[in-house]
């Protein structure tokens, strides 16, 4: 990354609890629903879906890695790590996670999400829509592990699932 590029750090979040003394960090799902959707919207028409995507899925994956720094032990065991993952998750309204299957020795997930913030309730659009998800999934098992990932959601509530579900698998 270039010296004139600005990388986003977990600083940037700011002090939520000072700019925010009566609001705290309640927000309702449709206010960052139509933040993400909107712009989303202007960025495709823009710049075209597969960009997007890769935008999308690169922005989760910093803020992953980001979120695993700051709240997250990378110190613990990998059940205990994904344990503390899961509360995090559902403690921050981002869904409820679950450890399908985990293969820790060969890094191969097939993780669950449900309630998520990005899609449950959306209409059926026949397109798998939780690509910011899928990258943070990447970034948090990124910092965790130190090794890359693909991430691939294959079912989505906009695909007509009652849950997200990402195959992970360590590169």
């Amino acid at each position: 990354m270039s010296n004139s590029l600005k990388s986003f750090a977990w600083k940037d979040i700011g002090d939520i609890a000072k700019g925010r003394p009566t609001m705290g960090v309640k927000m309702h799902v449709a206010v960052y629903r139509m933040f993400q959707y909107s712009l989303r919207n202007v960025l495709e028409n823009k710049y075209g879906k597969d960009a997007i995507k890769h935008i999308l899925v690169e922005a989760g994956r910093v803020s992953g890695i980001e979120f695993c720094t700051h709240l997250l032990d990378i110190d613990l065991a990998p059940p205990d790590f994904f344990d503390a993952l899961k509360q995090k998750m559902e403690e921050l309204g981002i869904g409820l996670l679950e450890v399908v299957q985990a293969d820790f020795e060969n890094l191969i997930f097939i993780l669950t999400v449900s309630e998520d913030l990005d899609c449950s309730g959306v209409p059926v659009s026949g397109e798998t829509v939780c690509h910011y998800d899928e990258g943070l999934v990447m970034g948090i098992l990124e910092k965790y592990t130190g090794k890359q990932f693909v991430v691939k959601e294959t079912d989505c509530w906009s695909t007509g699932h009652w849950a997200c579900r990402f195959h992970v698998v360590a590169i």
